[in-house]
């Protein structure tokens, strides 16, 4: 195995809620309300579908805002892979990942271990834009140990995300590879979005399935698989050896469309379906704010 080099799940496709869109001479991420599934390959519109997008797209009603997965691994922090992290935004290579604890950052010097003190109180953090990035590797379709890949910096995705994962792996025993789930699209309004609502992944059981019938069902699978001689604990292993192989674990050409759709320059801004009302908003308070001055000096 080549040293320094992360070995991560083989990708053969992206779940996302949101594109990169061309607006005023500038290519800028705008968020949706609803997941795609793509390839990973891009022409001049962007993403290329993948087919199951379209196959997903029928079977529901209205937005796809749900899909049924597989986790790859029974242990929830190889499933889902988040830390803080930092990129350049000038060459597009990761500058600095931590976990809170500990950083890895480049330097003249190579790759140093620091203290992490989050981006809130870290002087290169607040600088630069470091932020939580997650990815979470699933299966969709037929095809074993190969994943569908969800990029987010959402926190409230990757604090969901990371709970859900730590729950079902609890509650099933440990046979999380083996449960039944669906990423679901939730939706929610904070003080800072104006009563616009912002929308975030959660993972769910299966539709129709309840809490027992879906646990006896992961035992059931996983009986299976240990019959037919599936060392789930060793895939495992494996995964984890790989991801600690490498100082960071995004590939030098998937890091540039990151950094495009997850880390814009500091004088862009995301674009959102309520953007515009958030921006109407704003614009009334102002408005009927200078009305009352007006009105108080006449």
């Amino acid at each position: 195995m080549l040293k320094g080099l992360a070995i991560t799940p083989p990708v053969i496709g992206r779940i996302s809620i949101g594109r990169v869109v061309e607006k005023n001479g500038k290519r800028l991420p705008e968020k949706d309300d609803q997941f795609t599934v793509t390839t990973q390959v891009q022409n001049h519109d962007g993403w290329v579908l993948h087919p199951l997008d379209d196959t997903l797209r029928k079977s529901c009603v209205g937005k796809l805002r749900s899909i049924p997965v597989w986790m790859l691994f029974d242990d929830p922090d190889l499933n889902l892979r988040a830390e803080y992290a930092l990129f350049d935004r000038e060459t597009g290579r990761p500058q600095c990942v931590g976990n809170g604890e500990t950083c890895r950052r480049a330097s003249a010097e190579g790759i140093e271990t620091q203290p992490c003190l989050s981006p809130d109180l870290c002087a290169l953090g607040r600088k630069a834009g470091c932020k939580p990035y997650g990815r979470l590797y699933v299966m969709l379709g037929e095809e074993e140990m190969a994943a569908f890949v969800l990029r987010t910096t959402s926190f409230n995705s990757i604090r969901t995300l990371a709970a859900r994962l730590r729950y079902f792996h609890a509650v099933s025993g440990g046979a999380l590879a083996t449960m039944p789930l669906e990423l679901k699209l939730r939706g929610k309004s904070t003080t800072q979005s104006y009563r616009t609502p912002i929308y975030y992944v959660d993972l769910v059981l299966k539709s129709g399935e309840t809490l027992e019938n879906a646990v006896a069902q992961a035992h059931e699978t996983k009986r299976q698989r240990i019959a037919a001689g599936v060392d789930q604990a060793a895939l495992d292993q494996a995964a984890r050896d790989g991801f600690s192989n490498g100082a960071f674990e995004e590939s030098a050409e998937d890091v540039p469309a990151v950094v495009e759709e997850f880390y814009p320059d500091s004088a862009s801004h995301e674009v959102s379906p309520g953007s515009m009302a958030v921006n109407e908003l704003l614009r009334d308070k102002l408005t009927r704010r200078t009305q009352v001055e007006r009105g108080s000096t006449s």
